[in-house]
């Protein structure tokens, strides 16, 4: 008799502790044991795999067409709709479409204005609003204060803490620093947290989430200052290519290498910068 009620409560245990792992947040889903699948399996699309290694601390796993987050979100990668056309990709893009080219680290890289589809600006805002946040109180909540150029300058900069962006910021404000030859491109820097649209748009800016950074604009180029003074689209660049490598290094990808460049903008997207064979 004894044995039938020690069974009887082994299996109640089991059932309450079912249940507590499916209601409380932050708990792993079981869902993603049973149908989930390694950042390593080749049933994983590449970007997917990309975006689980990029960001360890926020997603868990994948399916073959979600993104698992640590808080059981799941988000959908492929919405599957076909051939959009540029402006279908840059207004309403999944997170196949954010990941659908690949950036090219470095100082060989293609002249950007040659690739009219050019997907590596491309965001999918609530891929962006999930990790970062998606208000501004949300987002003003997490920002740390930076010191940038703390040698020379000691400006104020606010940065995102989410994945401590605000530490690999320093890191590279340090590391300028101490290169007296560059000081100048990167001395009075445009911004970093700003909560605002993108220019001509209803899109949130890498700015919004703490995630981006503008240096010296007096040494920037950008398309539509070109544009609107009727100079052809055309690639240039007048930073040294030594301060994209650095960014670079810490997870930043630049705004130069976009068609619609923007030389004078960086922002935290390491996913871009991952070689594939890696993974």
């Amino acid at each position: 008799m004894h044995w039938r009620l020690i069974v009887i409560l082994l299996v109640l245990i089991i059932s309450v502790q079912g249940v507590i792992y499916l209601l409380i947040p932050g708990s792993t889903p079981l869902f993603a044991q049973e149908t989930a699948v390694g950042a390593d399996s080749d049933t994983i699309p590449i970007g997917l795999r990309k975006l689980i290694k990029a960001y360890p601390d926020q997603l868990i796993g994948a399916t073959s067409n979600s993104l698992i987050w640590k808080d059981s979100t799941v988000m959908p990668y492929d919405d599957g709709i076909q051939n959009k056309d540029y402006d279908a990709l840059l207004l309403n893009p999944d997170l196949e479409d954010q990941m659908g080219k690949k950036y090219v680290k470095g100082r060989n890289f293609p002249d950007p204005t040659e690739n009219v589809i050019d997907t590596t600006k491309i965001r999918y805002t609530p891929f962006f609003e999930k990790m970062y946040g998606s208000t501004h109180a949300e987002v003003h909540g997490k920002l740390a204060l930076v010191r940038w150029l703390p040698k020379t300058q000691k400006l104020k900069m606010y940065v995102t803490t989410v994945n401590d962006i605000h530490k690999k910021i320093q890191a590279i404000s340090d590391e300028l620093d101490n290169h007296p030859e560059w000081l100048k491109y990167v001395r009075s820097p445009g911004g970093a947290f700003n909560w605002r649209s993108i220019r001509g748009t209803d899109r949130k800016s890498a700015h919004s989430f703490g995630i981006a950074v503008d240096i010296n604009i007096r040494y920037a180029d950008y398309w539509l200052w070109d544009k609107q003074m009727g100079r052809p689209h055309k690639f240039k660049n007048r930073y040294p290519i030594e301060i994209i490598e650095l960014f670079e290094k810490y997870g930043f990808i630049w705004g130069g290498k976009w068609y619609y460049y923007d030389t004078m903008h960086f922002e935290y997207r390491p996913e871009m910068l991952i070689d594939e064979a890696n993974l």
